[in-house]
């Protein structure tokens, strides 16, 4: 039995409070005004570019680097009804110009800030790609939205932001500090941690299904790697919640995401629905950057217990700008240099709860013998 993604079903698997919101609950904040999505050709940027187009914004700027998922993304708003305004723009969030030459032209009132690299092991193998994109890439538009006094900017941030394993993790975080120091009564800058979106690009679900029509093995890293999840309907509530919720203003969130669920209870549970039973599962060890479990908050953090809307408020330290400047230099040094022990340091001093993996670990000690 071929299973498709877009026929299943989670119930019993997601077990949570029902928070979620129609999106024409938020037209009021977006219609009429400019709309700024980067990476919005990824699962994430698409879903969210879809259900903005329907609240009928002024203009809804698309911004991705991937030329196909761009274009993907631009026909498929083409062939929706309705007069919403929608400009498909080729290009970097690190790319000042591009970025400059888009706030003069559109004016953006509100920003969502999707564009990332997010893939753990592959970051792992490529840190200097993941800073540049996540933390230069977060600062560039930061930096343009508040010159051109934008309302709002939004950044989709991770679970893995917390207490980093990983570079992707440890950018993420960097790049929520970045918004932290940069937000103010000009441009209110916030980011919503969210955990695992089901069916994203390059996510567990999409793999185990592939494996599955392919008779198996269901390869999973540990036992014991539990995750949360959200479906895209809820990320894309969350998000629009977040956006038009106090509990962003200059600061972190996160929804009520439930229970964390298990890799391999979520890879019986599809063998499960294939009627698959011959199909075998293979563990194959953590890679570098993961980890078994995954949290919201870490302990130089505090949380608000009060919830508003399903979302929690998160008190996090912050830089002050000039720390932030120092360390932004530091890193565009290490970048160019393409010195990873540099990178690394620099870092960690920034992110003190960020632990390098033993991989980086032993690619800085290969550079430093060679």
């Amino acid at each position: 039995m071929t299973l498709k993604f877009e026929n299943l079903r989670w119930d019993g698997l997601l077990q949570r409070p029902n928070a979620r919101h129609e999106v024409a609950d938020f037209g009021e904040f977006h219609t009429g005004k400019s709309v700024l999505v980067t990476g919005a050709g990824g699962s994430i940027g698409s879903a969210l570019a879809q259900a903005l187009f329907a609240l009928g914004p002024r203009s809804l700027v698309l911004l991705d680097s991937s030329e196909q998922n761009l274009f993907s993304i631009h026909t498929q708003l083409s062939e929706l009804p309705g007069t919403g305004r929608h400009e498909p723009i080729l290009g970097s969030v690190a790319d000042e110009r591009c970025l400059g030459h888009i706030f003069e032209r559109f004016k953006p009132e509100i920003i969502y800030h999707a564009a990332a690299l997010k893939h753990v092991p592959l970051m792992e193998m490529n840190p200097f790609a993941a800073v540049q994109n996540n933390v230069f890439g977060t600062l560039t538009l930061a930096m343009t939205a508040r010159r051109f006094r934008a309302d709002r900017l939004v950044m989709i941030s991770t679970d893995k932001a917390v207490n980093p394993h990983s570079i992707m993790g440890a950018s993420k975080r960097l790049a929520e500090l970045v918004l932290l120091t940069l937000g103010g009564a000009g441009t209110c800058m916030g980011s919503i941690r969210l955990g695992n979106v089901l069916g994203s690009e390059g996510s567990v679900v999409p793999l185990f299904l592939e494996q599955i029509d392919r008779g198996g093995p269901v390869t999973v890293t540990h036992p014991e790697v539990e995750r949360y999840f959200l479906s895209m309907e809820e990320t894309v509530s969350c998000i629009l919640r977040a956006a038009v919720s106090g509990r962003l203003d200059s600061g972190i969130c996160f929804p009520d995401m439930g229970e964390p669920i298990k890799i391999v209870d979520l890879a019986r549970c599809l063998i499960e629905k294939a009627s698959a039973d011959c199909i075998s599962i293979k563990y194959t060890g953590l890679r570098p950057g993961d980890k078994l479990h995954e949290e919201f908050v870490s302990d130089r953090e505090n949380l608000s217990r009060e919830q508003v809307n399903g979302l929690y408020r998160v008190q996090s330290p912050r830089l002050a700008e000039a720390e932030l400047a120092d360390g932004i230099a530091e890193l565009y040094a290490a970048v160019g240099e393409l010195n990873l022990a540099k990178l690394l340091a620099t870092l960690t001093r920034l992110v003190p709860e960020y632990q390098p993996s033993a991989y980086l670990g032993s690619q800085v000690a290969l550079a430093a013998a060679t």
